[in-house]
Formats: structure tokens, C-alpha cells, sequence
């Protein structure tokens, strides 16, 4: 008996030995799934989209429709590799239409808007309790891919991060903060557009605003943030910098395409999305 108890015993060992390698060879080259990797998203989805206003339409920016379906569909179907209970909705401006549309979700108030800062605390009571990964994500941005989301995530993961953010690559332009990186390649900082210098401006990597913090820095750097900017608000962009000083590991992920990092925020950008939407259809 005693023989045989310590044999199944042994084998025991032996097939979590197995499992535990197998799952840290998975992790390494990002091959875990996201649901198994302990992670929650929060979805900035509180905006009024004053200048996405028409005549007859009086909804909040996350609920105009691009193609018949709301933004705010869009970017929940990409994020449908998470269970509704750990997609946190943060609403705003008619908070009661988002809640109507989307019954199924725990939904955070961000009452006033105090910037994406203050929207991610507003957050917080609803993830009270949790440790692991959070993704912070916007409900206006429609075309950002399911495989995109999970590129970041696992990248988060495999490089063992405190913070990711999601990056492009883009020859145009455009009015998005760069990415600046160390001599090594790590990252180093991230400027704002209108900061830019002439060399920060050349600069062809720019942050997406998308990212993934693990639970206990994320709030040590919100509780840094400070309203020292022109529009008096709480500035997510600001909590990487604080991280890295702190002695945290930030990280980026240059995944994401020029086409996924459109938001709308004007009716010609909700056309553009629509146009998006309709071709990207076709294709399937």
C-alpha cells in the first residue's frame, strides 16, 4: 500500500512538474491565453463626443453607431476573450443609456470628467481586492483587434512588466505623443505632440493610449498623478513615467496598425470608421 501511495505520489509531481514547465515555456512566448492569465479590463467610455453632436442625435459618444452597431459593440467583441464580470465599464455623460445598452457589465461613474486619469480611479472600487493585470482601453476606438489586445497582454506577461503600453509604427504625421526610447531600446518617456521638439517630432512611434499595468503600481501611480496641465485634468499618459521612476519596468508593444488607433471624435472620423467597418466586412 505504502509502495503504492508512493508512486502515484511521484507521478503526481512528475505531471505538475510537466504543467507548470509547459505553462512558463507558453508565457514566455506569449502563447497563454489572456482569461487564464488573472486579467480585468477597464473601458473608458464616459465621453460626450461634443463635437460628434447632430441634429436629432443626443447620445453618448460610445453609443453612436458606425455600420449599425454602437463604438462601444465594437470594441466589447474585441474584448470578448474576458468574461462581461471582468470588463469594467466607466461611464459618464448619460451613464443610463450605457447602462441600458449594456446591462451586463459592472460599470464604474465618472462624475465630473476629470481626465483618462481620473476615469481609471473611478475604476477602482470595482476592482477592489484584485491583483493581476489590468488592460485600460477606449470605448471609441472600434477598429482596435481582438489579436491586437492579446499581443499586448501576452507581451505584458512574457517580459514580466509593470506597465505596457501599445505602440504604432506610423510614417504619417499625426497628433499622438511619441514614443521615446533609451540607447538600449527600453522605454524612456512619452512626450505629448504639441511638447514635441523638432527631433521629438520625427519620431515615428507614437503611443497609442492603450495599456496593461499589473493592479498594485497602477494605483501607487494614479495617486501621483496631478492636474498640471492647461486643462486641469488627471492624465493616464502620465502614470508609465511615474512607474519607470519609481523602479518599475515599463514596456511597449509596437503591434498595433495606424488603422486600429483611430478613434472618433468628429462625425468625418465616425465616416471614416464606418467606411472601415463596412470594407473590412466585405473581406470576411
Amino acid at each position: 500500500k505504502n509502495a503504492l501511495l508512493f508512486f502515484l505520489a511521484r507521478k503526481f509531481l512528475y505531471f505538475r512538474c510537466v504543467v507548470c514547465y509547459t505553462e512558463t515555456e507558453n508565457l514566455k512566448k506569449g502563447k497563454c491565453h489572456p482569461m487564464e492569465q488573472n486579467v480585468k479590463a477597464v473601458v473608458l467610455a464616459a465621453g460626450k463626443g461634443t463635437r460628434l453632436r447632430t441634429e436629432g442625435v443626443d447620445l453618448p459618444k460610445v453609443l453612436r453607431q458606425a455600420a449599425g452597431k454602437a463604438l462601444l459593440d465594437y470594441v466589447l467583441e474585441a474584448l470578448s476573450f474576458l468574461k462581461q464580470s471582468d470588463v469594467v465599464l466607466v461611464a459618464g455623460y448619460q451613464r443610463d443609456k450605457v447602462l441600458s445598452a449594456f446591462p451586463g457589465y459592472p460599470t464604474a461613474v465618472q462624475e465630473p470628467q476629470l481626465g483618462t486619469g481620473h476615469a481609471v480611479q473611478c475604476a477602482r472600487e470595482l476592482l477592489n481586492g484584485f491583483r493581476g493585470s489590468i488592460l485600460v482601453c477606449y470605448g471609441d476606438m472600434p477598429l482596435m483587434r481582438r489579436e491586437t489586445y492579446e499581443s499586448l497582454i501576452n507581451t505584458h506577461r512574457r517580459e514580466g512588466n509593470d506597465c505596457t503600453l501599445l505602440s504604432v509604427i506610423s510614417e504619417e504625421t499625426l497628433p499622438y505623443g511619441r514614443v521615446v526610447r533609451s540607447a538600449d531600446g527600453s522605454f524612456a518617456r512619452i512626450v505629448e505632440d504639441k511638447d514635441c521638439t523638432s527631433e521629438e517630432k520625427a519620431i515615428r512611434e507614437l503611443n497609442v493610449g492603450v495599456y496593461v499595468f499589473e493592479s498594485a503600481p497602477l494605483w501607487e501611480a494614479l495617486e501621483q498623478l496631478r492636474p498640471n496641465n492647461a486643462q486641469g485634468e488627471l492624465y493616464l499618459t502620465d502614470a508609465p513615467a511615474h512607474i519607470l521612476a519609481r523602479g518599475g519596468k515599463v514596456g511597449v508593444c509596437p503591434t498595433c496598425t495606424a488603422e486600429e488607433m483611430l478613434g472618433v471624435n468628429t462625425v468625418e472620423q465616425l465616416m471614416q470608421v464606418e467606411e472601415i467597418v463596412r470594407r473590412r466586412g466585405e473581406s470576411v
